[in-house]
């Protein structure tokens, strides 16, 4: 299997995309944690 060499501009092209990525997967999970307790105490309230 050939492998493919990257050069440093497209490590650091990939190195972005990945760190963007995470901080969107994150912000998806304080979401829905958020939505969650939101849901959760009001229903308690009720």
């Amino acid at each position: 299997m050939d492998m493919i060499t990257l050069n440093e501009a497209q490590k650091k092209s990939r190195r972005g995309r990945n760190i963007a990525l995470g901080v969107v997967l994150f912000a998806l999970v304080v979401g829905f944690y958020v939505v969650t307790l939101v849901k959760f105490s009001g229903g308690m309230v009720n």
